[in-house]
């Protein structure tokens, strides 16, 4: 097994579980980190995959844009008082 595959292999594991991590937190912000690092994993396998173009888009509206929107969201319900 080359390296290339262990990478591959740890990126693929790190997708899955940053998903199921984002899915079953029971905090709304730690469910937006995980989805955080579940984007930027995701920049690093479309990158192996040689697909630097997608790993762009992904890196400035997955990863960045995405979750400066969702932090916004949950700075305004917290300032209305919501429970999160």
């Amino acid at each position: 097994m080359d390296w290339f595959a262990v990478l591959e292999t740890g990126i693929s594991a790190m997708l899955v579980i940053m998903a199921l991590a984002a899915v079953f937190s029971k905090k709304l912000i730690n469910g937006v980190i995980f989805l955080s690092v579940l984007s930027m994993a995701a920049v690093a396998a479309f990158a192996l995959l040689r697909a630097p173009d997608v790993a762009v888009t992904e890196a400035v509206i997955g990863s960045g844009l995405v979750t400066f929107i969702f932090v916004a969201s949950i700075k305004e319900l917290w300032k209305a008082g919501e429970e999160l």
